[in-house]
């Protein structure tokens, strides 16, 4: 009797982890040299095997053979080499990581059906650390920045299965990722256990039941609010000792992917303490000081394979007194002796700091830390709240030439424009890559949102069950973030041949190109409507968070600003200029290029045959997209139908008035084909950014544009004179 392909996958997957050589196939003979040992090769070789028995490109015979050689290749890097005979592949490695990449790239040659032209490459990594900042929501006792929404709620569970954290990190490994950051806002109770402090460790995992709504302190400060834990549900029975062995285990298998994990908090924040031992956030309470560098040393001591902490100098530090400490002599006594401590008994092991430059000067920083005992970092908010608006932003020049000799940086690359949604332009996020600092500057980058937990995904309307990884359900834009950051010289033509494996039932080249003009819609209405920090703009609900204002109308597109860098001029200093433009793109321009992307979207996706009513994902993807044009529809009429009231209010000719409402009216019917869509796939949900967000009711507040434009008076802008927001600052000297 014929094994199946399933069985006979895990038989082969089990011999491959125990013996040095493997024979085995089904459509073919695939045969494995080398130390599969060891756990980066082993999974290498699993990978390889199943694409050999899921493709629909049989392999008649090949031969691996994993080698390591880190005198002519660096950490990371890998050679790819064929033998004479056609048939063997070597895969040379600087290490371990390295020879796991190179079979990962032989896995997926195999997958798209380009084994064959697969003879001789060699990579190395472009960028050394390409890491995913993951905001964890442990517990209602311990949460992170962002907990009091629905999508760090449903994932509380989630980060204590290691199911879950497995999936993940192989998930990352496979888009070349190695660094996973890990924020909240006071983790140690959940994760360590103090002999100082006993009592302050958690045990079991507790989930609030109380209905949280839109009103929390968006600095954290209240985010645990005394009901919320008068009504808890355990979501899980663990000890503290439980939970070291959790952690200790994620480690060990990210250290098997090839993956470095580092803890970030926020401060001064004493969640889950209880007020214990006399334990606050006062800065200057000396109880809380000791508290922290206890807490420090045993999580270094506690979790060998640590990598690193970051600190941050806010959310709750409260302002310098006279005579107190200053933010930075507080973080040094809390974490800078804590790791001295920590580092005594192991002086040779190898850790990192990574400060982050928020609501701190690099000066103050570089006098209290100048004793530490390991590597220094700093980290950068480099698009502040919105990378998916322009590929150079250009903060980080002002911080880089006060960079000393020898300091680093670390780039913050913060996705809050798009949670919904599956992006995916290779040629966006090559430039964008290309344009990071140099080797000499950029340690590397972690990647991900403030305001909605990239766990699973509890968006889909009808989600799968268990509910997919965010990052399997916009599995393309990881692969084009992760793969893109090791090597941005992989072509285009290499993601469509992805695609076309992908989705093999619809044309490649037209799903890519609808994708990539789909996609080219957010970055280009963030770069014209610029709201610096997550909770002054979010693009898919074209609103900021409720308390002042909410919904942006028409006439906060007529005020609105432009990213700074962008070369984009905003209505008011278009007109300002009399409708010049010199080398910069006008509002009119920004209108015309939203439409001609959105057309071009639906124009291709007119064209796309195949889609089967089996495939769900190629279906939502394909929804997805549809959504999005609609979106830039929506946008480019907004802003024609605001230039054309801004003209209004200036000339009073009346001809402008109605060209304003009827803009605005074509803008509602466009919002309404968006919304239809989006909400035909995803639920309305809390983020504590932004708000409730339900594009069916925004609905209301569109149309209400048309009100504004009819009603509108000349001169009215004069008496509307906004108050410029404060900007964010994310270097300070």
């Amino acid at each position: 009797m014929k094994p199946s392909r399933n069985l006979l996958l895990a038989w082969m997957i089990t011999l491959c982890i125990f013996m040095p050589r493997l024979v085995s196939g089904s459509d073919g003979r695939v045969e494995f040299h080398g130390d599969l040992r060891l756990p980066q090769i082993a999974f290498a070789a699993n990978e390889i095997l199943q694409s050999v028995v899921t493709t629909r490109h049989p392999v008649a015979q090949l031969k691996v053979e994993f080698r390591i050689d880190p005198a002519s290749l660096p950490p990371q890097g890998y050679r790819i080499t064929r033998e004479t005979d056609g048939q063997a592949l070597v895969i040379t490695g600087g290490d371990a990581t390295g020879a796991m990449y190179g079979g990962l790239d032989v896995a997926e040659a195999i997958r798209i059906g380009i084994l064959d032209q697969l003879s001789q490459k060699e990579s190395r990594p472009y960028i050394e650390r390409r890491g995913i900042k993951f905001n964890i929501p442990l517990d209602v006792r311990t949460p992170s920045y962002s907990d009091n929404s629905d999508s760090f709620q449903a994932n509380i569970p989630e980060v204590w299965s290691k199911a879950f954290w497995f999936e993940f990190l192989d998930e990352m490994a496979r888009h070349r990722y190695n660094v996973l950051t890990l924020w909240n806002l006071h983790p140690f109770p959940s994760i360590v256990r103090v002999p100082e402090f006993p009592d302050i460790a958690l045990n079991d995992v507790w989930r609030t039941r109380v209905k949280l709504d839109d009103s929390f302190s968006h600095s954290g400060r209240d985010m645990v609010r005394p009901e919320m834990l008068q009504d808890v549900e355990i979501v899980r029975r663990m000890t503290i000792d439980e939970k070291i062995a959790f952690w200790r285990d994620v480690m060990q298998y990210a250290r098997d992917r090839g993956i470095e994990v580092y803890w970030f908090t926020w401060n001064i924040f004493v969640w889950g303490t209880d007020g214990k031992y006399g334990i606050t956030a006062d800065r200057d309470n000396p109880v809380t000081i000791r508290y922290f560098r206890a807490s420090v040393r045993e999580l270094i001591r506690t979790y060998p394979l640590l990598a690193g902490i970051g600190i941050t100098a806010g959310e709750n530090m409260g302002r310098d007194k006279p005579g107190g400490l200053t933010k930075e002599q507080w973080l040094w006594q809390a974490y800078g002796e804590g790791i001295r401590d920590a580092l005594a008994q192991e002086p040779n092991r190898p850790f990192r700091l990574i400060h982050r430059f928020h609501m701190t000067a690099l000066s103050d920083i570089l006098q209290e830390f100048k004793d530490l005992p390991c590597r220094l970092d700093f980290s950068f908010k480099y698009s502040i709240a919105h990378m998916y608006s322009i590929p150079d932003p250009p903060f980080i020049r002002s911080a880089l030439p006060h960079l000393p000799p020898g300091k680093n940086l670390w780039l913050t690359v913060r996705n809050d424009d798009i949670y919904s949604f599956r992006w995916g332009d290779p040629d966006y996020a090559r430039e964008y890559v290309l344009n990071m600092p140099g080797p000499d500057r950029l340690v590397g980058f972690y990647m991900g949102p403030d305001g909605y937990c990239w766990g699973r995904e509890f968006l889909d309307v009808d989600g799968e069950l268990p509910r997919q990884l965010v990052m399997k359900k916009q599995w393309y834009s990881f692969l084009l973030w992760g793969r893109l950051s090791y090597d941005p010289t992989i072509p285009n033509e290499h993601f469509r041949r992805i695609l076309a494996a992908h989705f093999p039932t619809v044309s490649s080249e037209i799903l890519f190109q609808a994708w990539a003009a789909a996609s080219k819609i957010f970055p280009q209405i963030t770069r014209f409507f610029w709201g610096d920090i997550d909770l002054r703009w979010f693009p898919e609900a074209c609103m900021r968070h409720p308390s002042p204002r909410g919904f942006y109308t028409v006439a906060d597109f007529i005020l609105g600003e432009t990213m700074p860098g962008s070369r984009t001029l905003s209505i008011t200093a278009w007109l300002q200029e009399g409708e010049a433009s010199g080398d910069m793109t006008t509002p009119p321009e920004v209108a015309d290029n939203l439409e001609k992307l959105a057309e071009e979207t639906h124009r291709l996706l007119g064209k796309l045959d195949g889609i089967s009513p089996t495939d769900r994902e190629l279906q939502r993807t394909v929804g997805d997209l549809w959504a999005m044009g609609y979106l830039g529809k929506y946008y480019a009429e907004k802003i024609r139908g605001a230039i054309a009231l801004a003209r209004y209010d200036r000339e009073g000719k009346p001809e402008q008035q109605a060209a304003a409402v009827a803009h605005l009216e074509k803008a509602l019917e466009h919002w309404k084909r968006y919304a239809e869509i989006a909400r035909s796939q995803y639920k309305p949900q809390l983020l504590n950014r932004i708000g409730y967000v339900d594009l069916h009711q925004i609905t209301e507040k569109v149309e209400e544009d048309i009100s504004i434009a009819k009603g509108w008076k000349p001169g009215t802008l004069k008496e509307l004179s906004p108050k410029k927001a404060t900007g964010d600052v994310p270097f300070r000297p």
